[in-house]
């Protein structure tokens, strides 16, 4: 179950900063109120994740999922291009993320 609560933590975090870009500095209310909710779900279930995952192992995982699909969405939502340095660094964010859920023994499976 911590792992369910920690990918709706990401989705909900993804959501919410997604949707700030849209509120347009809270100017818009549809996107700010899915900003409000967003951050809401995100950070209770972050903290479910926490009463079973440490806390830097949760929030790599979290941060890096999150800064990788947020990159995506800036890409293709919002047409904000990525140069290579952009790139590599989320291609070595999203190694660290694999290598910790993989040979990680701070990580109980």
């Amino acid at each position: 179950m911590k792992w369910i609560y920690l990918a709706i933590a990401i989705i909900g975090e993804v959501l919410a900063t997604s949707a700030l870009k849209e509120s347009q500095g809270f100017t818009k209310l549809v996107p700010s109120i899915i900003v409000v909710v967003g951050y809401s779900i995100a950070f209770y279930c972050l903290s479910l994740t926490l009463k079973e995952v440490s806390i830097g192992v949760a929030y790599a995982i979290w941060a890096g999922a999150g800064m990788f699909l947020i990159a995506m969405i800036g890409y293709f939502r919002f047409d904000q291009k990525l140069d290579l340095a952009a790139v590599l660094g989320i291609t070595l964010i999203a190694a660290g993320v694999v290598i910790i859920n993989a040979f990680s023994k701070s990580v109980s499976h």
